[in-house]
This record gives structure tokens, sequence and C-alpha cells, in this order.
């Protein structure tokens, strides 16, 4: 499994290279957990501790092997970013819409509106719209594919 994969395929290494990158590549342990927490949707006591222990026993120990980070006295600092993080963080935002689905839906506006005005260059624009739309769920699915 490649660096990118071993760090794609789970949430919780994603958020610590979130926050970390929020924070300019350094925050304390404490803040990562609490992070976390927020983003898993529970800050209860009990779930902090299920998260802090993972982290400590699974996550960062994996992450640090990679050499993507570094973790010492409760410090953990971002050494590199993986490949394709970006791309993947913004396909994996469950609460957006895709860009293949926002160039979709731009295809399908434009066609319907350029068959109304009866307009060439319209359906020239809803291709390329089209076009994006394919190209960018090509890459979401070779992305997707490469890290599971």
């Amino acid at each position: 499994m490649t660096t990118s994969a071993m760090i794609l395929g789970n949430d919780r290494r994603m958020f610590i290279i979130e926050y970390l990158r929020k924070c300019n590549g350094t925050a304390e342990l404490r803040d990562v957990v609490e992070y976390i927490a927020k983003k898993e949707g529970n800050t209860d006591r009990r779930h902090r501790k299920s998260v802090y222990v993972s982290l400590i026993q699974t996550h960062i120990p994996k992450m640090e092997r990679e050499g993507i980070i570094e973790f010492k006295h409760g410090t953990i600092k971002l050494i590199q970013i993986p490949e394709n993080v970006d791309v993947y963080m913004e396909i994996v935002n469950k609460n957006d819409i895709r860009w293949a689905t926002v160039y979709s839906i731009l295809a399908l506006g434009s066609g319907a509106m350029s068959y109304y005005v009866r307009s060439w260059e319209g359906f020239v624009i809803s291709s390329v719209f089209l076009a994006l739309s394919i190209i960018q769920r090509l890459k979401e699915k070779r992305i997707v594919k490469r890290s599971g």
C-alpha cells in the first residue's frame, strides 16, 4: 500500500492532516483529539478517550513510520503531505456537493438553455461542462480505487 493510500484510507488520519494544516503544521495531541471528536460528532469524555487511544496506538505510529508526522512530548508536527490528499479531502467531505456533480448540473442546465434559445455556442459550453464532469468522475474513481 502506498503512503497516500495508507493515509487516504482512514478518516482519523485525514483529520490529523487536516487539523495540522490549519495549525501551520504543529499542534498539541489534546487539541487534535478534540478536533477529531468534534468532526465525528461526539465530544463526550468516553469518545475523546477512544480517539486518544486510537491515535496513540495506531494512527500516530503508522504516520510516523511513513515519515508524514513527528510526535514528541505531546506535540504532533507535520513533516510531509502525501500526494492526492487535497483531491481526496475534497471528494470525502460528505456534506458538500462534488465538483463532478456541479459540472453535470451546469452541462444539463446550459444544454437545456441552449436548446431553448437555439444557440450552438451554448451546446459547445454544455459539452465543455460535460467533459469536465466526466474527467472529474474518472479522477475521483482512480483516487478512491488507489486508496482502497
